[in-house]
């Protein structure tokens, strides 16, 4: 099993921090307009969602990794919920890199990968390095054309 690019856990730490940050500013929102919130319990909040962002963030990139199958792109992620998943190479629709500005930042990029459905019908892989992603983004859409190839035979 392949793991994730380390930075990665930046990026899912960012993540973190912003939504501590927004629960931060909603409170002082309410604090101002509705009812009195003490700045300690403000900031006691503020400071829980980060830690609990960066536990998160160190736990989720223990568990996240992926590995190309003879058949099929298999997948393991989740720290409330764990989730398995293969995506058979005849399922594949196409496949995409992304780059997000805060994973260009990080010099990370993701592979998405489109499968036939109609919902929650793609895969995405994070914490990629660009090259990483452009070599699993090539490795996937050969697999899945040759598997299309034995498909049809």
């Amino acid at each position: 099993m392949e793991a994730l690019h380390p930075r990665i856990r930046l990026f899912w730490i960012a993540k973190g921090a912003i939504g501590a940050i927004v629960l931060g500013v909603g409170l002082a929102a309410a604090d101002r307009w509705i009812t009195d919130v003490p700045l300690a319990a403000i900031a006691a909040v503020v400071a829980v969602g980060f830690g609990l962002g960066i536990a998160y963030a160190v736990r989720l990139y223990r568990v996240w990794q992926y590995e190309i199958q003879p058949d099929a792109l298999y997948l393991e992620r989740g720290v409330v919920t764990f989730v398995e998943t293969s995506v058979p190479f005849v399922r594949v629709q196409h496949v995409d890199t992304q780059f997000g500005p805060i994973e260009r930042a990080l010099g990370l990029s993701s592979v998405v990968v489109y499968t036939a459905g109609s919902r929650n019908a793609d895969v995405r892989i994070p914490g990629l390095t660009p090259d990483r992603a452009r070599d699993l983004q090539d490795t996937l859409r050969k697999l899945a054309v040759e598997s299309e190839a034995d498909d049809g035979v």
